[in-house]
């Protein structure tokens, strides 16, 4: 049995809270929500999931609905005995830490597991992003962002939203926008759609160009995005290194895919 908006208001109530702000916590109060969550992350009997940001427990039930084992990570001290009142009866391991420093390996030990959860919005891309860095062990994810900020993780080469962080993701796994979710299913409602992304580890890099050297990159061709890449990779990338690695240098970042950004990697890096 998940959580109702009636029943979210009447524990927060119980103990004079009110979502924080600074924590970026919106809560869903809608059980058909947290169930579709839960279906389209696909997890079952046998999947180990953990969840960030659990709140009160609405969506952590859902997912123990599904059988999987879960273990739930909340940061608001406030909100962590209620969240044991309500879930750790039906099997969840509940943590209290913050998800930005918690460390992962300890947690988590050997993979996999599955990442399913409504991220903070104020933490969302961080997040994600030093997941896939730095936490091997979660092989899979369906997280609830910003809708702008979903666009961003799943865009490709062509879309509006294609940026640095798409490339990241896109180094380490494959990503797709997998439903939106409106503002009406929040307490307190939100200014802005949410998107639902699914992210599939890939089992290799899709390059196997320095990691660091590419990334170096990225960032600097997307830190100046509306000029031409030999303008932005100036003093990085050399005029035989364009030509050497099939990149014209009168493109702009958003042109190329992580391959391009890792054939510039490698190529930069090769002797003279």
């Amino acid at each position: 049995m998940t959580l109702t908006r009636a029943q979210v208001s009447e524990q927060l109530e119980r103990i004079g809270r009110h979502p924080s702000r600074a924590l970026g916590q919106n809560f869903v109060v809608d059980p058909n929500t947290v169930r579709r969550i839960a279906r389209l992350a696909g997890v079952g009997p046998g999947d180990r999931v953990v969840e960030i940001g659990a709140g009160l427990g609405s969506l952590t039930l859902a997912l123990v609905e599904t059988g999987a084992t879960v273990t739930a990570v909340e940061i608001d001290r406030h909100l962590v005995p209620l969240l044991r009142e309500n879930v750790e009866g039906a099997g969840v391991t509940v943590v209290e830490a913050d998800a930005m420093a918690v460390d992962w390996g300890e947690l988590l030990g050997e993979g996999p597991w599955a990442l399913v959860a409504n991220l903070p919005y104020n933490v969302a891309t961080p997040l994600v992003a030093d997941l896939l860095d730095d936490v091997p062990a979660v092989a899979r994810m369906l997280v609830m962002v910003q809708k702008e900020v979903g666009e961003r993780l799943a865009a490709g080469v062509g879309d509006d939203a294609y940026g640095a962080v798409s490339v990241k993701v896109s180094y380490w796994a494959t990503a797709k926008v997998a439903g939106l979710v409106p503002p009406t299913v929040f307490l307190p409602k939100p200014n802005v759609d949410s998107a639902l992304v699914a992210i599939e580890r890939r089992p290799e890099p899709a390059t196997d160009a320095p990691r660091d050297r590419l990334f170096e990159l990225v960032r600097a061709g997307f830190g100046q995005r509306r000029k031409m890449l030999r303008r932005s990779l100036s003093g990085l990338v050399t005029p035989d290194v364009f030509e050497a690695a099939g990149v014209r240098p009168e493109a702009r970042a958003e042109e190329l895919d992580v391959l391009a950004w890792g054939r510039l990697a490698a190529c930069s890096l090769r002797p003279s």
